[in-house]
C-alpha cells in the first residue's frame, strides 16, 4: 500500500533530510512540500542535492495545501505547528518535528519556550525504556506524534536505562554535549557562520537555560525518576551534523559495574538502531553519519562513583526525520526499519 505524504518546511535541513530518506522508503510517496519565503520556488533551488524530487514545487504552507495526504510531516519553526495543526483535520497521521507537542506541562512550555502551549501528543523515541517497556507502545495506531529534540532524545536514550534499572540516581545527572550547527536550522546567525565556528567550540545555553531541559526531564520521569536534575551544556563545534554527547550520574550503592552494563545492554538488546558497544569502545560522530543509528559507549568511573555514557548520532536523521520516519512506521503497523539506512557514510 502507498501512503501519500506532505513535508511542510521542505526547504529548511530538517525537511531536507525528510525527503532524503523518504526518497528511499518504500511506501511512502512525497506529493506535496511547502515552504514560506521559499513558496513558488522549485525544490531544486533550495534542496539542490535531492535531485529525484526534480519535479516539485514548493507551495505554501497552509491547512488547505496540507490537509487531504495520508501522513504530513511538520519540520517548521516552533510556535508555528501547533496553530497549523489545529486546522488539519483528523485523517491524517501528522509527525511534528518542531517543539509545540512534545512539552505535556503547560509550565515547562511557559518557561522555557513561551507562547501559547499546544498540549502533547505521543513522544516518537520509540526505544526509549519508560514505566512497563518501552516508548514504541505509545506510537502503535497514533495519529499525532511528536519527533524529539535531537540533543533531548540524546541524552534520554543514555540515561534512562540505567533510571529505569534503579542502578544510577537521578539527582546530579550531568551532560556534555558537542554538537553540529545544523541542529540550530538554516536560517542565517552570526554566531553559525563558518567565520565564528571554524576552529573553534563554541558553549551556548549554559547554566540551566537550554530549551531540551524539560524534555529530557520528562522522559526520565517516563523512565520512574521522580524528579529527575541535570546540568546541561551542548557546545557547538566545527562539524556540519552529528551529536557526541557524554552524559554521567552517580552510581546507586551496592550497584556493581557489571550491573551498570547488563542494565543497559538488556535495554537495547532487540533494538535496530540503538546499539551498546562492547566494553572498552566508545563511538565517534563519524560512525553514524548519515544514519538511524545511535551508538552508546558506557564505562564505570569506579573513583568518581559515576557511569559514563559517550552517545553518538546523527542530529538530522536519528535526531529528527529518521526518528519522525520510523515513529511513523510503526503507527501505520509497516516494518520499522523501512527506509531507514543503519549503516554510516565513511570516511
Amino acid at each position: 500500500m502507498s501512503y501519500s505524504v506532505a513535508v511542510a518546511g521542505a526547504s529548511g535541513y530538517a525537511g531536507g533530510e525528510l525527503l532524503r530518506l523518504l526518497s528511499q522508503h518504500p511506501e511512502f510517496q512525497v506529493v506535496t512540500v511547502t515552504a514560506f519565503q521559499n513558496a513558488g520556488q522549485p525544490l531544486a533551488l533550495a534542496q539542490p542535492h535531492l535531485r529525484s524530487y526534480g519535479g516539485l514545487t514548493l507551495q505554501p504552507t497552509t491547512a488547505d495545501v496540507l490537509s487531504g495526504h495520508d501522513l504530513v510531516f511538520l519540520a517548521l519553526p516552533h510556535g508555528t505547528s501547533g496553530e497549523l495543526t489545529a486546522h488539519l483535520g483528523d485523517h491524517s497521521l501528522i509527525v511534528d518535528c518542531g517543539a509545540d507537542h512534545r512539552l505535556a506541562d503547560a509550565a515547562d512550555w511557559a518557561a522555557f519556550y513561551g507562547g501559547d502551549h499546544f498540549g502533547a501528543w505521543a513522544y516518537g523515541v520509540p526505544e526509549l525504556p519508560v514505566a512497563g517497556g518501552k516508548q514504541r507502545s505509545a506510537l502503535v495506531g497514533a495519529t499525532r506524534i511528536a519527533a524529539p529534540g535531537c540533543n533531548a532524545s540524546t541524552v534520554s536514550l543514555a540515561l534512562a536505562p540505567g533510571i529505569a534499572a534503579g542502578v544510577i540516581e537521578e539527582r546530579d545527572l550531568v551532560a556534555v554535549l558537542a554538537v553540529g550547527p545544523s541542529g540550530a536550522g538554516k536560517s542565517l546567525k552570526v554566531e553559525n557562520l563558518a567565520s565564528e565556528i571554524l576552529g573553534s567550540a563554541n558553549p551556548y545555553a549554559v547554566g540551566g537555560t537550554h530549551r531540551h531541559i524539560p524534555e529530557i526531564q520528562q522522559s526520565l520521569r517516563a523512565a520512574g525518576a521522580t524528579a529527575p536534575t541535570i546540568s546541561f551544556t551542548p557546545v557547538i563545534v566545527p562539524m556540519a551534523r552529528g551529536i557526541l554527547a557524554t552524559s554521567t550520574a552517580r552510581i546507586v550503592p551496592g550497584v556493581s559495574a557489571s550491573d551498570i552494563r547488563a542494565a543497559w545492554e538488556s535495554a537495547y538488546a532487540d533494538e535496530p538502531f540503538v546499539h551498546v558497544l562492547p566494553e572498552g569502545r566508545m563511538p565517534r560522530t563519524g560512525d553514524v553519519l548519515g544514519s538511524n543509528t545511535a551508538l552508546i559507549g558506557l564505562v564505570v568511573d569506579e573513583a568518581a562513583g559515576r557511569v559514563v555514557t559517550v552517545t553518538a548520532l546523527d542530529n538530522l536523521v536519528k535526531g529528527t526525520a529518521g526518528t519522525a520516519i520510523q515513529s511513523a512506521n510503526i503507527a501505520f503497523g509497516l516494518d520499522e526499519t523501512s527506509g531507514l539506512p543503519i549503516d554510516g557514510v565513511a570516511p
